[in-house]
């Protein structure tokens, strides 16, 4: 299993959460505060999944751009980068929307919360079922691949 087949099941299992959120928030901001309550927790579902595709995009984006061992700074340049073009577009997002008068706040806040709470608890599942090695070691019955010799070894 590589990182991609653990970003497809993260975002998988992100697909889910955002089903859920939408179901479970809506109904619960419609019965709390009618339809600025479903309004809010459908706003608050879709920063979820538009924000998942962002990370999402970033992890792709600098595993083909940067090289790794070599490119570790570019990679991970890349991927901080969107999370703090995330966080800019939830703070531009949030002073925007202070005013509204569709829009239930404490809806779309607990909303928010719960999206991000299970998207940590989504991502750790992924990676927990990924079974990523960290290590190439040939194992008893295996034949062992020899490592590749420089050219001032020959």
């Amino acid at each position: 299993m590589n990182n991609t087949t653990i970003l497809t099941r993260a975002l998988r299992y992100g697909t889910i959460l955002t089903i859920g959120i939408v179901i479970v928030g809506g109904i619960i901001g419609y019965l709390v505060a009618g339809v600025p309550g479903l309004v809010s927790a459908l706003l608050g579902a879709g920063v979820t999944a538009v924000f998942m595709g962002l990370t999402a995009a970033s992890f792709v984006v600098a595993s083909r751009v940067a090289r790794l061992p070599e490119g570790i700074a570019v990679y991970y340049g890349i991927v901080l980068g969107t999370f703090i073009l995330k966080f800019v577009i939830f703070l531009v997002l949030i002073i925007s929307l202070r005013a509204a008068t569709w829009l239930n706040p404490t809806i779309f806040g607990f909303t928010i919360i719960a999206a991000v709470l299970g998207t940590l608890i989504v991502d750790a599942l992924a990676l927990q079922r990924g079974r990523v090695p960290y290590t190439d070691v040939a194992l008893p019955g295996e034949s062992a691949v020899e490592p590749k010799k420089s050219s001032e070894e020959s």
